[in-house]
């Protein structure tokens, strides 16, 4: 009967053919973390096989893959997928320091892998940023410049909510907002719906400070739609919902492209390729991206077409306005016909 032996808790177990040895570990009570869930998308669960390689079944193909991004030794297998037949395997678990335990506890639902502590899901994701801000707040009292975040977050944060966003981390002067989080189906569509309105909304604010500055605020926004993972993020007692992964860094690249090409809204072809029956684009750029190889085709965004007013969005108030308008109009046309009737009787 095949067996594991854990370093450095120098205990062995007796296990199945074709175990899995997070499985086997976790049957048997050994802490073994595994933040994805044990589906090859993290490498919390990693061992180093001391021992025994021979015994272990060959990567599959998403442990290759994993494998080779982070250029692991063929000793290093992921628990979550390899199996151990027909002899004894001596491995070390690499996520064993007090924190990890403490984690896995809070984890550990019963003797079976937990769920994971995200979940992945395809997201809109919007970065801002003011342009040129830290110098011009330099010139300002630090009251004056708390003062002028507050109006223009304040505003940009009507834009994405009323385009069903959120703003999930606010980063000096600038902010990533996610959109699609309950329902990704039209996630593009409102963040760019959102990008759209906010440089409307930075126009009606920016008169105001000009007034009281005589400095007009710019912006530069980058949107990205990609596949991330979104989960509670922070210490246990202060954590809120964020996303990781390659999407949101693009996203980030692709709002400081902005300052390369001298535009305000840019989005991925990802993004482009959902909304092209939409958005007016007034030109596609090619843009080397930090970190990235090649060119990426980037579209800059100017417009898009209102959405039709449903009448349940209207409130009472918006409604008895629309209808007193209607009856004055209805009260016109009357007064006209009334004349003009008149007029020809005379004559």
């Amino acid at each position: 009967m095949p067996q594991i032996h854990y370093l450095p808790d120098d205990r062995t177990i007796e296990i199945d053919d074709d175990d899995i040895i997070l499985e086997a570990s976790l049957r048997a009570g050994i802490p073994h973390t595994h933040a994805c869930g044990g589906s090859a998308r993290c490498s919390t669960c990693r061992v180093l096989i001391v021992e025994g390689l021979e015994f272990c079944s060959p990567r599959n193909s998403p442990e290759e893959e994993l494998a080779k991004k982070l250029r692991l030794e063929p000793e290093i297998r992921l628990a979550c997928q390899t199996q151990i037949a027909g002899g004894k395997v001596i491995l070390r678990r690499l996520a064993i320091d007090s924190e990890d335990l403490e984690s896995f506890n809070d984890q550990m639902t019963g003797k079976s892998i937990s769920p994971p502590i995200g979940h992945e899901k395809k997201i809109a994701i919007l970065f801002a940023d003011i342009r040129g801000f830290t110098a011009f707040a330099e010139s300002l009292l630090p009251y004056d410049v708390i003062y002028i975040l507050n109006r223009y977050f304040q505003k940009m944060g009507y834009a994405i909510n009323r385009n069903g966003g959120m703003i999930n981390n606010y980063m000096g002067d600038g902010f990533m907002a996610l959109f699609g989080l309950e329902n990704s189906e039209k996630a593009a569509e409102q963040a760019v719906r959102a990008g759209v309105e906010m440089l409307e909304e930075l126009e009606k604010l920016n008169p105001y400070f000009e007034t009281l500055y005589r400095h007009r605020l710019r912006i530069g926004i980058g949107i990205h739609c990609g596949l991330v993972v979104v989960g509670n993020l922070g210490a246990e007692q202060n954590q809120s919902v964020t996303a990781i992964g390659d999407a949101v860094n693009l996203a980030s690249r692709i709002e400081a492209a902005n300052k390369q090409v001298g535009t305000s809204l840019l989005i991925s072809e990802e993004t482009y390729e959902e909304i092209k029956d939409l958005a007016i684009v007034n030109q596609r750029v090619l843009v080397k991206i930090p970190g990235k190889s090649g060119e990426y085709p980037l579209y800059e965004v100017v417009g898009i077409p209102p959405l039709p007013i449903q009448i349940e969005d209207i409130s009472e108030v918006e409604k008895s306005s629309i209808l007193q308008g209607f009856v004055k109009k209805l009260i016109g046309l009357f007064a006209q016909v009334r004349n003009w009737i008149r007029t020809i009787f005379r004559s």
